[in-house]
């Protein structure tokens, strides 16, 4: 049996909810320590640049509130660094953002961006973060994630996600399966996330040498159905027979 994979809850779209109305409910914390009760590892949060849905007020009531690591996912600019530098969160994750994107679309360019985010990754690392790249499932850029000094990469399964039941989706999770015996094999920590669902979550939980999940988008909506602590029972659970070895989970 593999060694257990780690859940990692993002609660943005809880503060979606709440800024499509104004005022303070939902409350993004309290659904982060909800998640927490009900067996997340961690906790993720995107402080966009716009504020479309964390705010600088959520990150410092997250640092506060919660028990359980803190992956603070941000755009790799300065005004981020500053606020991830004073917060000093667990974890920081940098990932591409587009003002006009509904949700993050793919992952960082590190190839092209080197001489920008190796300092950025270097000042992080120095204030005792743990920093991680978000990444398509290319060796070239994983190996550019490690010349940098990146010890964490997170491969973005979006498009394995979209991607039709069958032999394209099945070439997508190839996809994600050989970045993951690479990252390994090179000496990166591996997590995965984006668009991950209970339909799709069960052959990624089964790659033995990914270590973490992130998943939010589906989990918020499937809590409008179920609960919170219900939905993460399920996908805890999907995700736990999968490592297993557990045929259809």
């Amino acid at each position: 049996m593999s060694e257990k994979l780690r859940l990692g809850v993002n609660i943005d779209h809880v503060a979606t909810v709440r800024n499509a109305r104004g005022g303070i409910a939902p409350d993004p914390v309290r659904a982060a320590l909800l998640a927490i009760d009900a067996g997340a590892d961690g906790i993720t949060a995107h402080l966009r640049e716009d504020r479309r849905h964390i705010i600088d007020s959520d990150i410092t009531r997250l640092m506060d509130a919660i028990s359980r690591p803190l992956n603070f996912e941000m755009a790799a600019t300065r005004e981020m660094m500053e606020i991830a530098l004073r917060h000093r969160p667990h974890a920081c994750c940098l990932v591409p953002e587009k003002r006009e994107e509904r949700t993050t679309e793919g992952g960082l360019d590190v190839i092209g961006g080197r001489d920008r985010l190796a300092p950025m990754v270097a000042e992080l690392a120095a204030a005792g973060i743990r920093v991680s790249l978000f990444i398509e499932a290319d060796p070239r850029q994983l190996d550019a994630a490690r010349a940098i000094g990146a010890p964490v990469v997170e491969l973005h399964t979006g498009s394995y996600c979209d991607a039709p039941e069958g032999t394209e989706r099945d070439r997508e999770l190839g996809r994600i399966v050989r970045a993951a015996a690479h990252a390994e094999a090179i000496g990166l920590e591996c997590h995965a996330g984006h668009g991950l669902s209970y339909d799709t979550v069960g052959p990624v939980a089964a790659i033995p040498t990914i270590r973490e999940l992130n998943i939010g988008h589906f989990l918020i909506g499937e809590a409008i159905f179920v609960g919170l602590p219900d939905a993460i029972a399920g996908m805890r659970q999907r995700m736990d027979l999968a490592r297993q070895g557990v045929e259809g989970a």
